[in-house]
């Protein structure tokens, strides 16, 4: 495990990067990224080339016995390349054309771009193909960030349509597979179907989800482009991208499929304010949500099955949310140790020194903007001592899978019944629950193989094939485990309902089909009862589970064949006394399905079932804002509240990291048996690294 920082040395006079990068060594640090937003530094006129000042900052980085990864500059053309080739820039549905003066202004489907992309990055690559002090490249930066994967201009229109051709072969097959018959939307050729524009009523979602999987394809095509360039110059260097959290219009699993690691930029205080569900709580503005973060690293680390980079780490605090509290004492340090325990292999920190100029002034550096320590200094320091001395390398091996389908995200965001319906959140739903008993999760699309887990959660499979169920049903008879959620099942592949009930082909498996669903606003009171007496493998239906628990937003009332009912509701009206939640035998497996958006009570009472009837060993439930998580030989509790924490059963003399001021434990005498000075404490957004793994019944005490 190893740490880095971004820097610009385009920023700041030359005579400051010595000091700069003797302290980026000087605090552990092994990787420095740099050049993402440098076209116009590198290029300043067509054909004019400046690389000096690169390969001075290159050279000191080597010097200071630390590798850079550059980047492909193609995020931010320049203002000459804007106005020679204007068609290069993107447009809206309404036809709008942004502008140059901010950065990822660009179309992916530009021939224009493309052609300009292709000339750069050569250049830049040739360049330094025979440096020793670069270790690889990442292509351009946060493909999709600021709503860029879908453009709207002509080059699109003529992508789409060739994209559309290729698919469907001829346009009777289009009609057919997208229901055109509805409001006379039936075309005759492939020329007459434009991109989405404004219409006066909702868009056919056929349509809809086609254009986001043909936006997404062009950022794998013009993603691929670089890759190859880049190996072209020298194969020996890594290929990576920086992903952002929570893009909902990129297929990271397919962009992935060209690089030789992913990595992600993590900033878990903005993460909560512009892109989360609900009020961010006050621990939650300090540190962030662990399983927020938690779902994207773990994505990111299952789109190539190896460990991850977090290319962007949160340094303090940052600009772009609505506000900028500064994250808890400590809590840069934690990111990396959350990263790490859910596979990262490297951490860098963004950015080195608060800049002076530019749209990004209120974004906080490890340095300030003088060059002296900032907040996040010592954090991350810390962290590289402290990774120094573990071998936190290993893979992490998770038992339970969590699906995640970009496609049924696409659709449901097409059509979501509700205003608060959101694939991400209804996700993070299950997936916390999994993480919240510190079981080891791998985020994985539709297509992976699944015979490997013990357990496969499925929250919400939108959009299922035949092929799939059939894959899904092996997987039960053959002893797995899965536990849908809801609005699993609903449509084909090409977002049309089917004439057979919800869940279609999953129908057998389930046991059970939906007879109605409703979705419902947050006024109304929702309950399910969990039903009364044995379960169908002999067991007692009262297994500890709260009697009776929430739900929100969606609802399924289920009609079951084969299924025994689990939860029935508990709400004025007419789904009263309906079942719930069922569960289904089929062969040596077991299917449970959840035809509600559970509260975390209800949540937890069906992961910790499905970890039960799995055999995968769990930890108590945990507090809200902590996470275990084991690799490499190392138990990870990382806490992300303002509470300091104890582990009865945890000598502190079997940390491999002590975050913990004990004395000033001992001193605030929280009381009780988890008080002893033999019990190992977690500090306030803090975190201990155990020996060994001691997942399996770890309790965790809160004063």
């Amino acid at each position: 495990m190893r740490t880095g920082v971004c820097y610009f040395p385009e920023h700041w006079p030359s005579e400051e990067w010595e000091r700069d990068i003797a302290a980026m060594a000087d605090a552990g640090l092994e990787y420095v990224r740099m050049a993402e937003f440098s076209w116009g530094v590198l290029e300043p006129e067509r054909g004019e080339f400046d690389f000096g000042w690169l390969d001075e900052a290159i050279e000191l980085v080597g010097d200071h016995g630390m590798e850079a990864v550059l980047c492909t500059p193609t995020a931010t053309p320049p203002k000459w390349l804007v106005d020679e080739r204007p068609s290069i820039r993107q447009e809206e549905p309404d036809g709008t054309v942004r502008q140059h003066g901010s950065r990822r202004h660009y179309c992916f489907n530009s021939t224009a771009y493309r052609e300009e992309t292709a000339r750069i990055v050569e250049r830049v690559t040739e360049r330094y193909a025979d440096s020793p002090h670069v270790a690889g490249w990442q292509t351009d930066n946060e493909f999709g960030c600021h709503r860029t994967v879908r453009c709207y201009c002509d080059d699109c229109a003529e992508a789409f349509r060739t994209w559309l051709a290729d698919r469907y072969g001829d346009i009777d097959r289009l009609n057919e597979a997208w229901g055109n018959a509805f409001w006379s939307q039936q075309y005759g050729s492939f020329e007459e179907v434009d991109p989405p524009g404004p219409t006066p009523a909702e868009h056919h979602p056929s349509r809809l989800l086609a254009y986001a999987r043909f936006a997404s394809d062009s950022v794998v095509e013009y993603n691929r482009l670089q890759a190859d360039l880049i190996r072209e110059a020298d194969p020996n260097w890594f290929v990576t991208h920086n992903f952002m959290g929570r893009f909902p219009t990129l297929n990271a699993y397919d962009v992935s499929a060209d690089l030789d690691r992913v990595a992600w930029d993590s900033y878990p205080t903005g993460f909560v304010q512009d892109r989360y569900d609900g009020e961010a709580s006050p621990d939650q503005l300090r540190a962030g949500d662990p399983d927020q973060v938690g779902m994207d690293h773990d994505l990111y680390r299952s789109a190539l099955d190896r460990p991850f980079w977090v290319m962007e780490q949160q340094p303090g605090d940052v600009n772009w949310p609505p506000h900028c509290p500064q994250p808890g004492e400590g809590a840069m340090r934690l990111w990396a140790h959350h990263a790490a325990a859910h596979g990262a292999d490297a951490v860098l920190y963004f950015r080195w020194r608060r800049c002076l100029e530019g749209q990004e002034q209120y974004h906080a550096g490890l340095r300030k903007a003088d060059g002296s320590p900032d907040r996040g200094y010592a954090d991350a320091a810390r962290a590289s001592e402290e990774f120094a001395a573990l071998d936190s390398a290993d893979h992490v091996d998770a038992p339970v899978a969590v699906v995640f389908d970009y496609d049924s995200l696409w659709a449901l965001d097409a059509q979501p019944h509700a205003p608060e319906f959101d694939y991400w959140a209804l996700q993070e739903a299950f997936y916390g629950a999994v993480r919240g008993r510190g079981v080891q999760v791998d985020v994985v699309p539709p297509s992976a193989d699944l015979s490997g887990y013990a357990a496969v959660v499925a929250p919400a499979l939108h959009l299922v094939t035949e092929d799939l169920a059939d894959r899904l049903t092996d997987y039960v008879a053959g002893g797995g485990e899965v536990l849908f959620g809801p609005r699993t099942g609903v449509k084909d592949a090409e977002n049309k309902l089917r004439p057979t009930s919800q869940p279609g082909p999953l129908t057998d498996l389930v046991g059970a089909a939906v007879d109605q669903h409703e979705s419902l606003p947050r006024r109304l009171e929702t309950a399910v009862r969990r039903a009364d007496g044995p379960t169908d493998d002999g067991s007692d239906a009262d297994d500890g589970a709260a009697p009776s628990a929430s739900f929100r937003t969606w609802a399924e009332w289920l009609d079951p064949d084969a299924a025994e009912v689990r939860y029935t509701y508990e709400v004025d009206g007419p789904a009263d006394g309906r079942p719930a939640v069922v569960a289904n035998a089929v062969g040596d497996g077991r299917v449970t399905y959840c035809g509600v958006w559970p509260d975390p009570d209800l949540a937890d009472a069906l992961a910790s079932a499905l970890l039960d009837r799995a055999g995968i060993r769990y930890a108590d439930r945990l507090p809200d804002g902590v996470r275990v998580g084991y690799r490499g030989g190392h138990t990870w509790v990382t806490n992300f509240t303002g509470d300091r924490l104890r582990l009865p059963g945890i000598d502190p003399d079997s940390l491999a990291v002590d975050d913990a001021d004990r004395d000033a434990v001992d001193a605030a005498g929280d009381g009780g048996e988890d008080s002893r000075a033999d019990t190992a404490v977690v500090g306030l957004y803090g975190v201990v690294v155990i020996e060994g793994d001691r997942v399996d019944g770890l309790r965790v005490a809160q004063p």
